[in-house]
């Protein structure tokens, strides 16, 4: 016999409302992480509160708090990633429109939702998350790398591999000073310089 759906609460299956749950839990989660001063009430307690759930439900889909503030950073990259891909693909075959259009989703990203700047690229928000930003810079490296091969041509190289850890690893700290405020420059300003210095690094790597 198979087993039966969870029940039926207000017309909303109980596998949906756990998902909305999950869902109210991730949110409070990116709050109090990404909000300067609000880390601490990173608990049980202070998310479910954040989230106005009862405690017990926080459990249905995390262990503790780190695993929560795991979920919430590998989703914020997730959506990251994916956006900077799908602007990528859209643009004109044209590696001027493609890097500014990678950049510009970047950047409109964590300038329209400053909790996922913080998050990202903040180092003293929770050093549960110092492996997470590890794997990302990796994982950014590797698909900056992976578009230069496709758009350009090239192989693989240690040229290569030192120009997209350069560039990944230099843009983050940019957007750090940008988004407290100590770069002063605007949006448009700070996707125009970055452009000029990706395309350049972009050429050097074509070199024989």
């Amino acid at each position: 016999m198979n087993p039966s759906p969870l029940r039926v609460y207000g017309g909303v299956e109980g596998d949906h409302r756990k998902a909305e749950r999950r869902g109210q839990i991730m949110a409070a989660g990116l709050e109090l992480l990404g909000t300067p001063g609000a880390e601490g009430a990173l608990t049980v307690r202070g998310v479910c509160k954040q989230a106005g759930l009862a405690a017990r439900y926080f459990y249905e889909s995390f262990s503790d708090r780190d695993a929560l503030a795991e979920a919430v950073y590998d989703q914020v990259i997730r959506d990251l990633a994916d956006s900077a891909l799908e602007a990528v693909a859209a643009a004109p075959v044209d590696a001027r429109a493609k890097t500014h259009a990678g950049l510009s989703t970047i950047v409109r990203t964590i300038a329209d939702d400053p909790r996922r700047g913080r998050l990202l690229f903040d180092t003293t928000t929770s050093t549960t998350l110092a492996q997470r930003r590890k794997n990302s810079t990796a994982l950014f490296a590797g698909l900056l790398g992976g578009q230069a091969k496709d758009f350009y041509g090239l192989a693989d190289s240690p040229d290569l591999e030192l120009s997209t850890q350069f560039v990944v690893g230099g843009l983050a700290q940019t957007l750090t000073t940008w988004l407290d405020g100590t770069l002063a420059m605007s949006r448009e300003e700070l996707v125009e310089h970055c452009t000029e210095i990706f395309l350049a690094l972009g050429a050097r790597s074509q070199q024989p």
